[in-house]
């Protein structure tokens, strides 16, 4: 079998591919823009689950630790080879129309990225994937009367005009990027389109146009909410954006819940709040929280406040993302939690068999019996906490095993004090029946808990 092009190769590819000339553009221009927009947010997997628990929590134990791999090693990430499942970890998604006239496709929305951008072009290719590239929704520029490439003379691109003299004041090159997403990529070459809404339009969001996907597993586009100049929220200039997920418990259920856009200053009604952490400069684009401390139950866990504070190295801390499936622990934070998590569990049967095949742990067989897992609090500075269930961190297949599984991924097993990045990561499958909070204008999260 061949191998795949590299990175480099195609990035090079790309420069020789869209060197077109940029059309000058007006700053953003938002027309009749409401107090708020809702959209449906809608849980996604990229393809249906496994019937067999077992196999199914083997692959969802793969994607996780490989978006946890990204967040924590970033664009420096070492090879990381773990399976390719045809699943990605659990998201939501929201749809979204750009370009003259609207061309409509689904966005996963990301709070650990910063990049909008979606399949693009009849010439998308995708290399080494389990998907066929004539199976992927894509867009089209050229249908578009209000396209515009984004150059890379362009203050906005963080891409060098690789292939224009220094000084060039006519540099035709377009600005591209290349994306990692857990074991996938992305490559392509920016745009300046229209967003548009019921009677609302967003003049020249920064949009990605992708024309090469590599190993990915799944068909939909992707809305980066992270704290950059590119995503998405930023470039609408909302003040906060909010959501409520709801159960879809690792299916494809289409049942929806929403995200809100908010034009408005201010606090919403009943939520607890606490501020934005200051990001390390290795890691800008994450939403740090300032947790104080963790309990299990009634019991307050004896976790290093260097884990849960962000080194200037960008070691520790706590980050909260939309995009990653269910959690993630540092090793000694692991150790600490499942220490206690044992004790307070013992009398239920573990399942090692279990534990062994999907590499997920600890589990518990609960077969016949009732089923009481203690609370996860989170408590954060100003005084918010944040109540877990013990049906928001397990995972249960009481039919026909009658097992349940600890859904925190770790890298316990490395035994080291620090690994780089975040040493927790609040999942999605944590964030259920919660209404979220990013209020971005006051620098702040917010949080309730409320049936999604």
């Amino acid at each position: 079998m061949a191998s795949s092009p590299s990175p480099s190769f195609l990035l090079l590819s790309l420069f020789t591919l869209f060197s077109l000339l940029f059309s000058a553009y007006s700053s953003e221009e938002i027309e009749n823009t409401p107090l708020t927009i809702t959209l449906p947010l809608t849980p996604k997997f990229a393809r249906e689950p496994s019937t067999d628990p077992m196999v199914f929590l083997q692959q969802l134990a793969s994607a996780s630790k490989s978006r946890a791999h990204l967040l924590k090693y970033g664009k420096t990430s070492p090879p990381l080879k773990t399976p390719l499942y045809p699943m990605e970890y659990g998201g939501h998604t929201i749809p979204l129309s750009f370009g003259t006239p609207p061309q409509k496709l689904s966005y996963l929305v990301d709070t650990g990225s910063t990049v909008v951008w979606a399949p693009c072009t009849s010439h998308y290719q995708c290399i080494n994937c389990t998907i066929s590239a004539k199976d992927v929704p894509f867009f089209e520029p050229q249908l578009s009367t209000s396209f515009s490439n984004l150059s890379c003379e362009d203050p906005k691109c963080n891409t060098e005009c690789l292939r224009c003299k220094a000084n060039s004041k006519n540099c035709p090159q377009v600005c591209t990027y290349y994306l990692q997403y857990g074991t996938g990529a992305e490559a392509g070459y920016y745009l300046l389109e229209d967003l548009h809404f019921p009677k609302k339009t967003i003049r020249n969001i920064i949009v990605g146009c992708t024309t090469i996907g590599f190993r990915e597993s799944y068909t939909d586009a992707m809305a980066g909410f992270g704290r950059s100049m590119f995503s998405l929220p930023i470039q609408m200039k909302v003040k906060k954006f909010a959501y409520c997920l709801n159960s879809h418990y690792f299916d494809n259920t289409r049942n929806s819940s929403r995200l809100i856009f908010d034009y408005r200053d201010g606090d919403t009604k009943g939520l607890s709040y606490t501020p934005f952490l200051e990001n390390p400069p290795d890691s800008p684009d994450y939403y740090y929280l300032n947790v104080k401390n963790l309990m299990l139950g009634n019991k307050i866990l004896p976790i290093p406040s260097k884990y849960l504070a962000p080194g200037s190295n960008a070691t520790g801390g706590l980050i909260i993302d939309s995009g990653f499936s269910y959690g993630y622990m540092a090793g000694p934070v692991y150790k600490i939690v499942t220490n206690e998590l044992k004790k307070q569990m013992s009398k239920y049967r573990r399942s090692h068999a279990t534990e062994e095949e999907i590499g997920l742990g600890p589990c518990y067989n609960f077969t016949g019996r009732k089923i009481e897992i203690p609370d996860l609090i989170y408590h954060f500075a100003g005084g918010a906490t944040m109540v877990v269930p013990g049906n928001r961190y397990f995972y249960f297949d009481t039919e026909p095993t009658g097992i349940g599984c600890f859904l925190v991924d770790t890298d316990a097993a490395k035994n080291l004090e620090f690994t780089p990045g975040p040493s927790i990561i609040l999942g999605n499958y944590m964030q259920v029946n919660q209404y979220i909070e990013y209020d971005l204008k006051n620098n702040r999260f917010g949080f309730r808990q409320q049936k999604c």
